[in-house]
């Protein structure tokens, strides 16, 4: 197998064809990606801690997320609550807590840039505003439709 040469900056194979790459050069290239994707590089692109939770809820079996399902269920009344007794029907808006009047920030990514920033905060969030509004825990399904729909807020 001949040797690439470099010609004006550009690698040619074996074959000779300016800009043609040798099967190397893409093992190279691949081989760099990954390393920079592993390393924790600030140029690396990680997911996000949604569509970390997403892809996770995901290989539970749900079907595909609706940001029209999650405005259901934000707006879902049950036994005189729903996620707006707290956080307002517009989840850009701050809210407060009905009982103490504690104010809550905005919920949505767009008015809160720190809000669903973090994992364990979002399902420890989840976890207790599902129970004390829906009374029991939210399915995946349910989740995703939610953090679909609030992340397009």
């Amino acid at each position: 197998m001949a040797t690439p040469t470099h010609s004006q900056g550009n690698t040619t194979a074996a074959t000779g064809a300016p800009g043609a790459r040798s099967p190397q050069a893409g093992l190279v290239a691949t081989a760099l990606t990954a390393s920079l994707l592993l390393s924790g590089s600030p140029w690396a692109v990680a997911a996000g801690p949604v569509d970390t939770l997403l892809d996770q809820w995901r290989s539970q079996g749900t079907r595909e997320f609706s940001a029209e399902r999650g405005s259901a269920l934000w707006s879902r009344h049950t036994a005189a609550r729903s996620c707006t007794s707290c956080h307002t029907p517009d989840p850009r808006a701050a809210g407060k807590h009905p009982q103490t009047g504690k104010p809550i920030a905005p919920l949505a990514p767009s008015a809160n840039p720190k809000r669903l920033t973090d994992t364990r905060e979002i399902n420890k969030w989840l976890l207790r505003n599902c129970k004390w509004t829906l009374g029991r825990e939210c399915s995946a399904q349910e989740k995703g439709d939610l953090l679909t729909w609030l992340r397009a807020q």
